[in-house]
């Protein structure tokens, strides 16, 4: 049974390690009493999904070092992506085995398809596949963001589905929308819109008449027949979706084995020739 107070938290994010997000959602989940150690990338990994860094070595720096100033924040910063900070951080630098990862509080929306594209996402999926309860926390993007009031609607969200025994590796996507700072929005737990969103380009030309193209992130997705994290956040509700790194697609095996030339015959280990080419 998971606990209700003091909980053991990891907190990493995309946005870097000085990203208010980051220092305002530490800061509050230590004052709750929480034990809270934070692993997060030094520079800005927004966009970078799931992606490890294994080409070069990884080389952490102590917050409130002489190097690294610390924001009261007890942890680590990386040179690295968010999946590295949580890996490094489970199997090398957290004091304790957590009790929940916590990715977050990311500067803009990760909902619809984004979510594929979201640092924020990829490094709580990382510590999901290692069966460790994880969420992902994001606040719409606006021109002044206030952190402080995200990360008093983040805690009792966070405290509240924490105690849920959700299935093994799955992330809870949580996105607080700028009106719900006001106070009072609505939670919707819902899926994830999957209808695709974001793929026009701004055209342009460089200071030297070289073409560009500039990815915005528009169109919104086409509305599904159901609510979506993408309605719901338009209506403005907080929502709450669970997703997974699972990339299988159960429902496919039967029809491509019934379909498998190559497949060996029941009888013995001989590989079926018949149809080859």
């Amino acid at each position: 049974m998971r606990r209700e107070s003091n909980i053991k938290i990891l907190v990493t994010n995309d946005d870097g390690i000085h990203s208010a997000g980051i220092i305002e959602l530490a800061r509050k989940l230590s004052s709750v009493g929480n034990d809270v150690f934070v692993v997060a990338p030094r520079t800005e990994q927004s966009g970078i999904s799931s992606a490890i860094t294994f080409l070069r070595p990884l080389f952490p720096v102590t917050l409130g070092s002489a190097s690294e100033s610390s924001d009261q924040m007890r942890g680590f910063s990386v040179d690295g992506t968010p999946a590295d900070c949580t890996k490094l951080a489970l199997f090398e630098l957290c004091p304790f085995q957590p009790d929940l990862v916590i990715s977050g509080i990311n500067g803009g929306l990760n909902a619809g398809s984004n979510v594929g594209y979201s640092g924020t996402v990829g490094g709580a999926l990382m510590a999901a596949t290692f069966n460790l309860p994880a969420m992902a926390l994001s606040l719409e993007f606006a021109t002044e963001m206030d952190f402080v009031a995200a990360a008093e609607i983040a805690w009792p969200l966070v405290e509240q589905f924490y105690l849920v025994d959700w299935p093994e590796r799955t992330v809870l996507n949580i996105n607080i929308p700028t009106a719900a700072l006001a106070g009072g929005a609505e939670v919707a737990v819902v899926p994830v819109e999957t209808n695709p969103l974001g793929y026009a380009f701004d055209r342009g030309q460089d200071p030297k008449g070289r073409p560009y193209f500039w990815a915005n992130n528009s169109p919104d997705p086409q509305p599904s027949p159901f609510e979506t994290d993408a309605q719901a956040l338009q209506a403005g509700k907080i929502t709450v979706s669970p997703i997974s790194f699972d990339m299988n697609v159960p429902a496919a095996l039967p029809r491509l084995r019934e379909a498998n030339r190559w497949a060996a015959v029941e009888s013995g280990n001989e590989t079926s020739q018949g149809n080859r080419p």
